[in-house]
């Protein structure tokens, strides 16, 4: 499974679950009662909850849109990990958390399908983890006005291809929230 020596854990990824983020996004309130259900049952076998925060010019640290979205709470010992691209390890310190808590495999969930969880996905499988999306706790607006198809299908095709991704001693794969185990 994960090429990463030693890395036996799992951990729960709540990726820009913002105000700003998720505010029209496909089916918001589906995906956050799943996220929320993911955080009570990771939370419940001791499993690392690391949340992930997008700042950017429209997201504006300590700004309204910026923030998580109210429903979902934050336990002060669950890691924040702030960033400014889309892949949630490029230039934060997700990697040494990860390391920390001994995981190599992950449960993906939160916004944008076809931005930053995308990007998250790749970036976990190319670093050594196993990346699991949860196929119904992730979310993505609608931007058809730009080209892009509608938003169950953005969601829809994601789900579809990560389920077959896997690379040399790595595992993609899709769980629904229930149907996810730690």
């Amino acid at each position: 499974m994960t090429t990463l020596p030693n890395r036996p854990n799992t951990a729960l990824l709540i990726v820009d679950v913002q105000n700003g983020v998720v505010d029209s996004s496909h089916n918001r309130d589906e995906v956050i009662t799943n996220i929320n259900t993911l955080i009570t049952k990771a939370r419940s076998e001791a499993v690392p909850v690391i949340w992930i925060q997008h700042s950017s010019d429209e997201l504006k640290p300590d700004s309204a849109p910026w923030q998580y979205v109210p429903e979902l709470i934050r336990e002060a010992d669950e890691p924040l990990v702030h960033k400014r691209y889309g892949d949630s390890f490029e230039a934060t310190e997700l990697e040494s958390v990860l390391a920390e808590r001994a995981v190599g495999r992950l449960v993906v969930t939160g916004a944008q399908t076809d931005a930053c969880i995308r990007s998250t996905l790749h970036g976990a499988i190319v670093r050594g983890y196993d990346a699991t999306l949860v196929s119904d706790a992730h979310t993505t607006e609608d931007l058809t006005q730009y080209g892009a198809p509608a938003p169950q299908q953005v969601i829809s095709h994601t789900n579809l291809y990560w389920e077959w991704q896997e690379a040399p001693g790595r595992k993609g794969g899709t769980a629904t929230t229930a149907d996810v185990t730690f």
